[in-house]
């Protein structure tokens, strides 16, 4: 029993880390083992001095795995990555930078590591990095770059870093024609970071991207409702930047789609024969202009109906 109550809080550990590269390392009788760990960055600085790169890049791995709390660990891990990213094994280098910042948050290499890593995936996102395939260069797939990105948010969270990467993953989900999830990635933007650089624009994507989907044919007035109540939002929380203009002509532009939707309405029920349902609609046309070519026409509908 003793020897089960024992495991149980090593299980819980295991069970709340998401995947090995997230757990510490583990303590086994060479995991200090200065020597060893000094001997083997030696043979791996002179492979790596002579061009040897895959053997250094080994080395410098079997170091930082196996003499995980040596002195000698993270910097072999930092040069393992950095010479991974200098062969183009940009998933391994952004992998290998992972276990650094995971497991030696209080090494020195650590803020080196994080910039190299979100570098890595701002230049995934750009479609700046490729990826091979049978000898055929590719951008890297859109699951693997948000991967990265989420990762670079999560290793510092609330932080600018972590922003401006989940506004990333809103704009690849744009790009893939994923409305409703770019909508939810950019509104995390807007609610985790509300003073970041990328909140206004994230909230005016919003806006953008319902009423582009409207354009392209899904016009029921619940698409036009969201976008103008996504910009209204952007305009009252983000008063003087440099888009509320464009804002307001877009939902300017709604309310006349408003009001045409109201006419057609009106025609449409005219023509089966129910005038006083038309009527509304007209009325309702009249009411909300005072001049131009669509309150005519509501107007010379209903003068048309009053007089039959």
């Amino acid at each position: 029993m003793r020897q089960i109550l024992f495991l149980l809080p090593l299980a819980a550990l295991l069970a709340a880390c998401g995947g090995n590269d997230d757990l510490p390392p583990m303590v086994g009788s060479g995991a200090t083992d200065n020597t060893r760990a000094e001997a083997l960055y030696q043979q791996a600085k002179t492979a790596e001095d002579a061009g040897k790169t895959k053997k250094a890049i080994k080395l410098y791995e079997e170091l930082a795995d196996e003499i995980a709390y040596s002195d000698r660990a993270a910097e072999a891990r930092f040069r393992q990555a950095q010479l991974l990213e200098q062969q183009g094994e940009t998933l391994d280098a952004f992998d290998a930078y992972q276990k650094l910042i995971a497991q030696r948050t209080g090494s020195g290499y650590y803020k080196q590591a994080f910039d190299r890593q979100s570098a890595l995936a701002f230049s995934a996102a750009d479609g700046d990095i490729s990826d091979s395939f049978f000898g055929i260069k590719s951008g890297l797939a859109a699951n693997k770059v948000i991967g990265m990105l989420q990762k670079v948010a999560d290793n510092a969270p609330r932080s600018p870093v972590a922003a401006e990467a989940d506004y990333r993953i809103g704009e690849i989900h744009v790009r893939d024609g994923k409305v409703n999830e770019a909508v939810v990635a950019f509104r995390e933007v807007v609610e985790n970071y509300p003073t970041s650089p990328q909140a206004p624009e994230a909230q005016f994507r919003i806006g953008e991207i319902l009423l582009e989907e409207a354009n392209e044919g899904n016009q029921d007035q619940a698409n036009l409702n969201r976008a103008k109540e996504a910009l209204q939002d952007y305009l009252s929380q983000f008063p003087g930047h440099k888009r509320n203009a464009e804002a307001r002509r877009m939902i300017s532009n709604i309310g006349g789609r408003d009001l045409q939707n109201s006419y057609d309405i009106g025609v449409f029920y005219e023509k089966k024969g129910e005038y006083s349902s038309a009527r509304y609609y007209y009325e309702e046309v009249i009411r909300r202009t005072k001049s131009g070519e669509l309150h005519d026409k509501a107007q010379a509908r209903l003068n048309a109906l009053n007089s039959n």
